[in-house]
């Protein structure tokens, strides 16, 4: 009879530490902005895109009649060499908010150039309230707190169990 109301506080007790220390993450998927090749096939277009952090560019062109890359001045992206099928992603993370600049190698002399103009994240209010939560409203290592004093009410009542 011990050991089964022993069982059902361990339980307890880790449902309890499952609930406290859940994940209180925020993920924001952002958008995808594709950036095509024009019609005189020497232009990207749009040229000038505007994208917020977490947003991801796609330069994106199928059957084109010339090879074309993007390749980000400073190397921070590169869809590799020039093709006349490409779908290259990247998306822009947290902290890298600026302007960009990009070209078509093969065509930088014609004029084929883009810019990205990637502005900072706006600032979540809900994020900001969990990040200012006080330590006693979040307990991290909370769960392995109670697991480990379940585990140790477990071994004593045992003990207690086995001597009589």
């Amino acid at each position: 009879m011990k050991t089964r109301s022993l069982a059902c506080l361990m339980c307890i007790l880790l449902a309890i530490a499952g609930t406290v220390v859940g994940d209180t993450s925020i993920q924001n998927e952002g958008e995808v902005v594709v950036v095509s090749v024009d019609s005189t096939n020497l232009r990207f277009s749009p040229e000038t895109i505007t994208l917020t952090e977490g947003d991801s560019v796609r330069f994106f062109w199928s059957g084109e009649l010339l090879a074309h890359n993007a390749v980000e001045r400073n190397g921070l992206f590169d869809s590799g060499e020039p093709m006349r099928n490409v779908d290259y992603t990247y998306t822009f993370e947290i902290g890298e908010n600026g302007t960009y600049e990009y070209v078509c190698e093969p065509h930088e002399e014609f004029g084929m150039v883009g810019t990205i103009v990637v502005e900072p994240a706006p600032i979540n209010q809900e994020e900001v309230e969990l990040q200012e939560t006080p330590a006693d409203k979040s307990l991290p290592g909370f769960g392995l707190w109670m697991a480990f004093a379940a585990l140790s009410l477990a071994i004593v009542m045992s003990s207690r169990s086995n001597r009589k």
